[in-house]
């Protein structure tokens, strides 16, 4: 039994782990308890020793990029906890509120965090939802699911993701080019989110009697925070590439444009809405930070056992030749590739790391650009939504924790709005493989 189970494919083992998360989680485990067993599942099973598992994990805690994204989930929880105790965040989803109906403000807070390509960042959208729920007449379940959703619905195009970034990067099409694919995905999520969501809430209008107190400031100024995110990202990114050009530098962290963007929104709010040393010594130690944080390096060591190195290679090496030894066509490989590099790392540039070289690799050399970009959009597409259904998506997990909510109640519904995307991925690879040559 114990061999049977050791020489079980690659894809068998990564899924039965994931399984394995669900499973535990299910039994009202905490999602850290929940994650740290699947990743320790997944260790044992491909053939690392308890030493090995150790030393994986604990290289993983300590690398720079590890000690960067916890820096970046600190920051965030700290903007958003400071934007909670100077009213801002209370005010910003009243100003929203007053704006649209109920139904729009709770798809529009996320959507507009959406523009913050932060890791967790739906955690900070989170309590902008909630705060639209003021009665609670909505279930947690439904609110973790459009946070969830609405979030990421941007991540088809938006350059300063990383996963869009890195597709740029790997198969040489330009901005506009993935918008060609990127733009028809996203209004395929906003469709889908609402018949498949949005549909579930009632459609009360937002009236200012409602919506408590006028906010103090106007919506422009309430924002401020957010566009100081996005533009201190993007000089830094632009700024540091223009230095590139005239003396030699080491490759940068997306990590740290984030950061200092988050840094400089935190001082600008302070200096709008300034707080005591006993509000900031609160929101500085504040344990949700620190939950959030554990589980954010339950999800890392995690991946690093889907990125370490086996006999046969890594696993998403290893489930490729799989793929191919089973005889899957051209087609299927390029939607399975990814969808399941998507579902397994529940993150863009991860799939798109771990699945595009592949992809691209099979076109051939000299693709024509019709061909690159059709393939380009189905495997994209697929990868996203692997992504989205992953039970290990880092923006999921922070919303269930915030909502209190369970992975087994909040993923089964995400399938339908998936289904309708999907068919929307294959007609854009379809169109651009006639109409593009």
């Amino acid at each position: 039994m114990l061999e049977a189970l050791l020489a079980a494919p690659a894809l068998v083992k990564v899924l039965g782990s994931l399984a394995i998360i669900l499973i535990v989680n299910l039994l009202r485990a905490p999602l850290l308890a929940a994650i740290l067993v699947g990743a320790l599942a997944l260790a044992l099973w491909t053939g690392h020793g308890l030493g090995t598992t150790a030393f994986i994990a604990l290289a993983t805690l300590i690398s720079p990029t590890s000690l960067l994204l916890f820096c970046i989930v600190y920051l965030v929880m700290g903007l958003s906890n400071q934007m909670d105790a100077t009213g801002s965040m209370r005010d910003l989803v009243g100003a929203v509120r007053r704006r649209f109906t109920h139904r729009t403000a709770l798809a529009a807070l996320p959507a507009l965090i959406g523009f913050l390509p932060m890791p967790g960042g739906a955690v900070f959208s989170a309590p902008l939802v909630d705060g639209c729920d003021p009665d609670g007449a909505i279930l947690p379940d439904l609110k973790t699911q459009i946070n969830y959703w609405f979030r990421h619905i941007w991540e088809c195009w938006w350059p300063l993701y990383p996963g869009v970034l890195l597709t740029m990067q790997l198969s040489g099409l330009a901005v506009w080019q993935v918008m060609l694919y990127g733009l028809p995905l996203t209004a395929a999520c906003l469709g889908a989110g609402y018949l498949f969501l949005l549909r579930r809430v009632h459609p009360a209008e937002a009236i200012a009697e409602e919506c408590g107190e006028a906010p103090r400031d106007s919506l422009p100024r309430l924002l401020t925070p957010i566009i100081v995110v996005v533009i201190g990202y993007a000089l830094v990114r632009v700024g540091y590439a223009a230095l590139g050009r005239v003396m030699t530098l080491t490759h940068m962290s997306d990590f740290i444009p984030m950061g200092l963007g988050v840094l400089a929104a935190i001082l600008v709010l302070q200096r709008q809405r300034p707080l005591p040393r006993a509000v900031w010594r609160k929101i500085l130690l504040s344990p949700k930070t620190f939950i959030m944080a554990g589980i954010i390096a339950a999800m890392q060591i995690y991946g690093a056992f889907i990125n370490a190195k086996l006999p046969g290679g890594t696993l998403m090496g290893v489930m490729d030749a799989e793929l191919h030894a089973w005889g899957i066509p051209l087609w299927a490989v390029t939607i399975l590739i990814p969808f399941i590099s998507g579902f397994t790392m529940g993150v863009a540039f991860g799939f798109v790391g771990a699945s595009f070289p592949i992809v691209i690799s099979l076109l051939g050399p000299n693709p024509a650009f019709g061909s690159l970009l059709s393939t380009a959009a189905l495997a994209y597409g697929f990868g996203y939504l692997g992504m989205m259904l992953s039970p290990v998506h880092v923006c999921l997990l922070v919303t269930n924790e915030h909502f209190n909510t369970r992975l087994h109640r909040t993923l089964p519904p995400l399938i339908g709005p998936a289904a309708v995307v999907a068919a929307v991925v294959v007609m854009v690879h379809l169109a651009l493989k006639v109409l593009v040559k």
